[in-house]
């Protein structure tokens, strides 16, 4: 039976049936375990508690809003208390309304207690529960006590919880819903049985969504159902009510057009048509269609996040062409993203996404969004134009030519991207750098043509150090004395080797800092640890030279009279006194070291 179901003056007493009308959310909110959507594994993990009477003192319910979590755990205080005339133990399968369940489920009952943690934060809060645990319920089997949006209690709240959820009077339960499962003090994680809930998938969802278009007597086609459910993120109760905001705005029926207007989304197969332009570098084109959505009532994030979805399902179907049976997919979805999956190799989609991820962050904080979307545009073209790193330095082996990047796009030539001419290489005495090439270990290896060293340029690995120190760049000073081993040096390039300590940008901060204060491009090699027998540090070695000093100054007679008059004194540093001429001209002889004794001390 369905909450509808009930009749009418249980479902708003004293109202008419025109006032009377509730949001499809609130229409169709699951009254049973078996009306819940995606959430199998919870239930039959319930399912078979119940039936070998192994039942928690605490749950707490877990995910995203609208998957389901209080009306969970309401239709488990209904479990609990399910009573019929020939039921009188806690039951998972409830076929008809018990005698608590009408009023459990609307929130009523006198023994089934809800609290909003968010606004009932405070220990005087939980003192209350505390205190109202002792009494059995009124009319109930079992007292329950649930709390909404328990991570928003406060630590001492919490506390003053934990001795009561721990060792419950038999009589109560306790039912904890969140969506911040992190911020719930791992102590009471630990005394309450977890459920995750997870999304809905697209395909239940929208079977689902065309079960309640039937009941309500409403026309969607199913590409506006795909439309409600993506845009819904798996939330149910997202869902309900993106659908409840189309059939208002389409009057009875609704269709695509009528869901993208309602919901400020653009047109699909006109995102694929922007797709297209930009991967083909057709940016002239490609700006006049993101401006013809523009007017069209598109928000510039809208369509930003749909080219960014499109690029997400042209990878998933190169990958897995399997997913071209997603039921949320429209038609021409499933087509010209097979089309585009076939033509496209990996690396233009993947770079794509980049931009995108990074340009809809952008859009979203700039003051004018459609100014900054077509940037975001601009840049997707152009980046199309790009060689990627296998087709340069192929290039480089094959030819000594370089890459200045590609021509601009110009919407001429078809497929994923418009040809790249190479450009030749500006004369030697220029600098020619390959960046971002990795390591085994996944650091940044930089290798470059350095300009013809000038003069002044350091002429030690010293020098740069003391360099950096010139410039208060304490963070890179110390990385260089601890965690950097010098292979080769000479002014203009430098090759080295990197601890596991170091940072991975260390190459490319050092480069920049170079630049900075020689004015001079500086060609930095990365050796791999275990390549070749590397020299020490520059900390290692100055610590070797401490310690040498050290054994040196303890061979001492006056320092050896010293210690053995001061039992487990050591030495802590060494420096050199200057002596007046007159002292300097006696030399002291190793056997006229001065003895101590006990009354000189």
């Amino acid at each position: 039976m369905a909450l509808s179901d009930l009749p009418d003056s249980a479902q708003a007493p004293g109202t008419d049936q025109a006032s009377a009308y509730r949001v499809l959310a609130r229409k169709y909110r699951p009254q049973t375990f078996d009306d819940l959507i995606g959430q199998n594994a919870m239930v039959r993990t319930l399912r078979n508690a119940f039936s070998s009477n192994r039942i928690h003192q605490a749950y707490i319910f877990t995910g995203v809003r609208g998957v389901g979590k209080t009306t969970t755990a309401r239709i488990l205080a209904r479990a609990l208390n399910y009573e019929t005339e020939t039921v009188k133990s806690p039951q998972i399968d409830m076929p008809s309304l018990g005698l608590h369940c009408e009023a459990i489920m609307e929130s009523r009952h006198v023994d089934v207690i809800e609290m909003d943690a968010a606004s009932n934060t405070s220990i005087a809060n939980v003192r209350e529960i505390i205190e109202a645990a002792r009494y059995k319920p009124v009319s109930a089997r079992i007292k329950v006590y649930i709390i909404d949006e328990v991570h928003m209690l406060s630590n001492a709240a919490f506390n003053g919880l934990l001795k009561t959820l721990e060792e419950p009077p038999p009589h109560v339960k306790f039912l904890f819903a969140t969506t911040e499962i992190r911020k719930v003090p791992v102590t009471v994680l630990s005394r309450c049985q977890r459920f995750d809930l997870r999304r809905i998938e697209m395909d239940e969802m929208i079977a689902y969504l065309e079960e309640i278009a039937a009941k309500e007597q409403v026309t969607i086609d199913r590409e506006a159902l795909g439309l409600i459910s993506r845009a819904s993120e798996g939330s149910m109760r997202d869902a309900l009510s993106l659908m409840d905001q189309a059939i208002a705005h389409g009057g009875g029926k609704v269709e695509a057009e009528e869901v993208r207007a309602a919901l400020g989304l653009a047109d699909r197969s006109r995102v694929i048509d922007l797709f297209e332009a930009i991967m083909r570098g057709d940016i002239a084109n490609a700006l006049m269609e993101f401006e013809n959505q523009y007017d069209s009532g598109a928000d510039p994030v809208a369509i930003l996040t749909d080219l960014a979805d499109f690029v997400h399902v042209v990878t998933r179907l190169k990958l897995t062409p399997e997913s071209r049976k997603d039921a949320s997919l429209s038609q021409s979805e499933r087509e010209r993203g097979t089309e585009f999956a076939a033509s496209l190799t990996i690396r233009p989609l993947t770079m794509a996404w980049q931009i995108l991820l990074k340009g809809i962050a952008e859009v979203q904080t700039a003051n004018r969004p459609k100014i900054a979307a077509e940037m975001v545009l601009v840049r997707l073209a152009y980046a199309a134009e790009l060689p990627g790193p296998a087709e340069v330095i192929r290039d480089l082996k094959s030819g000594g030519g370089e890459y200045r990047g590609g021509t601009a796009p110009n919407g001429g030539g078809s497929g994923a991207r418009a040809s790249s001419q190479p450009v030749p290489a500006e004369p030697p005495s220029q600098p020619r750098m390959l960046a971002s090439a990795t390591g085994e270990a996944g650091r940044p290896v930089m290798r470059a043509e350095p300009q013809m060293a000038p003069a002044n340029l350091p002429q030690s690995f010293e020098a740069v150090i003391a360099l950096a120190e010139k410039h208060r760049d304490i963070r890179l000073q110390t990385e260089l004395t601890r965690f950097v081993r010098l292979v080769k040096f000479e002014p203009g390039r430098i090759e080295l080797a990197m601890e596991p300590q170091a940072e991975a940008d260390l190459p490319n901060r050092l480069h920049r800092a170079l630049l900075d204060w020689t004015g001079a491009r500086w060609g930095i090699s990365i050796i791999e640890p275990g390549q070749a027998d590397l020299p020490k540090t520059l900390h290692e070695l100055a610590e070797e030279k401490r310690a040498e000093e050290k054994r040196g100054v303890q061979s001492l007679p006056a320092v050896q009279a010293v210690l053995r008059y001061f039992p487990g004194a050591e030495i802590i540093r060494i420096e050199e006194a200057r002596l007046s001429a007159a002292a300097e001209a006696v030399p002291i002889e190793a056997d006229e070291a001065p003895e101590f004794t006990d009354d000189d001390l």
